[in-house]
């Protein structure tokens, strides 16, 4: 391994572990500190509005692809009347969540790093301490909040955008009837499905918001370390939701499952 390799891996290693810092920083101050209204509101605005165009179309086509796969080969086998419910089992347990929240990485969490990076090296962040301002309470928690509240309803959103995108080629292309495609699909969803959606999104907007706030934050060397920092914030973050929503799965659904059989 090559010395800058090595300098390099060392590096992310000690932002992750500031990150993690952060994270428990940021549940002390929760509980401890009030929370500044105003910004938190800013950020809800660009992280959940500014973000909704982007997730649904994306969601939308993801159900159409979907369904275009799923449909061709379920149809061959008889089961036709099954598809609108595997859509809705895949968008809900596992599609909409991590589509929605590589989404908001790309979009958001990048714009956090680069935002707050920017502040480091332009020693605004020194400016906020010198006020006597702590930039956790200011800076960090209004877009954790943000994220966390705005994330839930941006995947429920396009949950139903991409169950409407699946509807739509199902009944066109292959002549699946729209109240077989809605009955697959209300058989085989229930509450917890619904449930377990909002709390895989909820788990993501907090890392995307923790790991792009804390990349931002120990950013260094002008210009060139805001691009560096925005660049792994974002590869970290979408890293950390992938290895987490593997976690969550397997606490969550793992052992057999009965959806599908109760919905046959």
């Amino acid at each position: 391994m090559s010395t800058t390799t090595q300098s390099s891996l060392s590096l992310w290693s000690k932002r992750l572990f500031a990150a993690i810092l952060l994270g428990g920083q940021v549940m002390l101050h929760l509980l401890t500190r009030k929370i500044n209204r105003r910004n938190t509101l800013d950020q809800m605005a660009a992280v959940g509005p500014e973000s909704l165009l982007i997730a649904l179309l994306t969601a939308g086509f993801v159900g159409m692809v979907f369904t275009i796969q799923v449909a061709r080969e379920f149809i061959n086998l008889g089961a036709g009347n099954v598809v609108g419910g595997v859509l809705a089992l895949s968008l809900t347990r596992e599609l909409g969540p991590v589509l929605t929240a590589v989404i908001v990485t790309g979009r958001v969490g990048s714009a956090f790093a680069a935002e707050i990076g920017t502040m480091q090296v332009t020693e605004q962040i020194d400016a906020l301490l010198m006020l006597k301002t702590d930039p956790i309470d200011y800076l960090v928690i209004p877009r954790v909040i943000a994220c966390c509240l705005m994330l839930p309803i941006l995947t429920i959103l396009s949950l139903v955008t991409g169950i409407i995108g699946g509807l739509l080629i199902a009944t066109t292309m292959y002549g699946v009837s729209q109240t077989v495609f809605l009955e697959s699909v209300r058989n085989f969803l229930t509450l917890w499905d619904i449930c377990s959606a909002a709390i895989k999104a909820f788990v993501f907007g907090a890392l995307i918001a923790v790991i792009g706030t804390s990349w931002g934050l120990t950013t260094t060397g002008g210009a060139k370390g805001v691009g560096q920092s925005t660049t792994t914030a974002v590869v970290t973050a979408l890293l950390a939701i992938f290895v987490v929503n593997f976690l969550m799965t397997w606490i969550m659904f793992q052992g057999t499952g009965s959806s599908v059989l109760k919905g046959l």
